[in-house]
């Protein structure tokens, strides 16, 4: 298999048609995700991994402002850093090809390249995902990146997926 094509099937994810959508907007709920990646309602964490699943699956993003999209609804929530975390990953190889894939916390899985980069944003890493969405990498991942991770000439570590090279920052 290709890894356009293993592209292909990482990413045909279980997301709803929330664009073909266009429902009233209904204010705001108290649903929060925090930055840890925990989602909250009413301050409450929300346990039931499906339930959150089912609540990431509508998620859309407007600008900087989060939402949950239904056919009949539409309602604003708050998103402390990024709405998802990754918490996994590992290298894979397709047709001689090597490329790192990411595992978010909803159990998402994307790989490392052009369409899914990973980009440091005030000395933190973020995996920007489909949809305007992005992945904060978690600490324990970063580490795991940063010991593989070669220097280049102009002083950056970076890491290589998919053909293309990856900063995780200077040195």
């Amino acid at each position: 298999m290709s890894l356009e094509k293993l592209f292909e099937q990482l990413e045909s994810t279980q997301h709803a048609p929330t664009e073909k959508w266009d429902p009233p907007y209904c204010g705001e709920i108290p649903l929060r995700i925090k930055a840890n990646g925990d989602w909250e309602y009413q301050g409450s964490k929300i346990n039931r991994q499906r339930l959150v699943n089912l609540f990431a699956s509508v998620l859309t993003r407007e600008n900087e402002d989060y939402f949950l999209v239904t056919p009949v609804e539409k309602v604003k929530i708050q998103v402390d850093d990024a709405p998802f975390i990754v918490t996994e990953w590992q290298q894979v190889e397709s047709s001689g090809e090597k490329a790192i894939q990411v595992v978010t916390n909803i159990g998402e899985r994307y790989i490392l390249c052009e369409r899914t980069p990973l980009k440091i944003y005030d000395d933190v890493p973020y995996v920007c995902l489909p949809r305007g969405m992005t992945a904060k990498v978690h600490r324990n991942v970063y580490y795991q990146w940063a010991q593989q991770a070669e220097l280049t000439a102009d002083n950056q570590f970076v890491i290589s997926s998919a053909g293309q090279l990856f900063s995780l920052g200077q040195a």
